[in-house]
């Protein structure tokens, strides 16, 4: 019998990295919820560049939204890549056609482990990290910033699900990269969680690339600042410090505050070219809501629960709300508010004032 595998949400990152899964071989259909982007990649594949200049075209099979409910012969994994705000209803919209030992394994940002577990059940829900870059403004095309060599991810060690369904579910992912299955995901998601914090929302906010943001000392020590919050949280609701990304074991995880440094450290050294927007910025551009919410809103949320306090978590969500609505405009001239809020929240940072973070190698 086939092993039949989908990939639910197929933005920049899905769409690259449902290319490799199909150029290993594999069973794969790739579903989306931009029309264009379906015909696009039914008529012509997906085009996918790498930083190289070297393209790849995969001829895939692909589905919209609407088709869905035209499948017939179940999945035996799903790779969800929905934004974490629409996860919950993209796994109702997948269970049904979910096979009985069948997966879904939740690519995404965000805390989403939990929100897929309560809807198919976690001997059906893999939680994972993801890292890899990439741009997509044209339908079917993707402009891959990291190789398939320097991509990662992390899949969890789950007793539920089984070792054979998850070391399965990890061999299919690792045709677009490295694959880490790890003991402790709700710490690795926290930890992706805290770089996400520091990075995607916050250099979106000043409508820049995340490398040119962080050449702004300003810039940089709000994103590091930001991200120091977000560690902090991780910390206080059960999260244990620990290397992600590919960093070394050894790393030093003693201060939460110089880890979260070394944390967006290797997310420069490692994940970003110079012309690299963040998802979070791409999703504006096309006039689209980010997830804001779910990355600083979660970490301002976490933090109050147990008393601490994310003052810049918080506004950074409070001041992507506002561009939502249209409120604001997402570029420079939000720059006097991030230095307001640093000159309240964060006056001093010690070393990390003025300095580029150290990368972790």
């Amino acid at each position: 019998m086939t092993f039949r595998i989908a990939y639910l949400g197929t933005g920049a990152n899905g769409a690259g990295i449902a290319a490799d899964i199909a150029r290993s071989g594999h069973d794969i259909t790739l579903i989306d919820q931009w029309p264009d982007h379906v015909e696009a990649m039914r008529r012509d594949g997906i085009t996918v560049r790498y930083p190289d200049g070297t393209e790849e075209v995969t001829q895939v099979e692909t589905r919209h939204l609407c088709q869905v409910s035209e499948i017939r012969e179940p999945f035996d994994v799903v790779f969800l890549g929905v934004k974490a705000y629409d996860t919950r209803w993209a796994v109702e919209l997948i269970k049904p056609i979910l096979s009985e030992s069948g997966v879904v394994v939740g690519v995404q940002n965000g805390m989403t482990r939990d929100d897929i577990a309560s809807i198919v059940g976690t001997e059906r829900s893999l939680g994972a990290v993801i890292e890899v870059t990439a741009n997509m403004y044209v339908p079917g095309r993707v402009q891959r910033q990291t190789p398939r060599s320097e991509s990662w991810f992390a899949i969890e060690k789950s007793e539920a699900v089984g070792a054979d369904r998850v070391r399965r579910a990890a061999d299919v992912l690792s045709a677009a990269g490295r694959v880490d299955v790890v003991d402790d995901i709700h710490s690795a998601k926290w930890m992706k969680l805290a770089v996400n914090a520091a990075e995607l929302v916050t250099s979106a906010l000043v409508g820049l690339p995340l490398m040119e943001a962080a050449e702004d000392p300003l810039l940089l020590n709000f994103m590091l600042a930001t991200g120091r919050e977000a560690v902090n949280a991780a910390a206080a609701d059960g999260a244990i410090l620990m290397p992600i990304l590919g960093m070394a074991e050894d790393v030093d995880t003693s201060s939460p505050d110089d880890f979260a440094d070394a944390l967006f450290g290797k997310v420069l050294s490692s994940f970003c070219l110079p012309n690299t927007e963040t998802t979070c910025l791409q999703d504006w551009r096309k006039g689209r809501r980010n997830e804001a919410q779910e990355l600083n809103g979660h970490v301002a949320r976490i933090a109050g629960k147990y008393g601490l306090k994310a003052p810049l978590n918080a506004l950074t969500a409070e001041l992507a709300l506002k561009v939502e609505r249209g409120e604001l405009p997402f570029d420079l001239s939000n720059r006097p508010l991030i230095e307001a809020a640093m000159a309240e929240h964060a006056p001093k940072l010690g070393n990390v004032l003025g300095m580029a973070p150290r990368p972790v190698q």
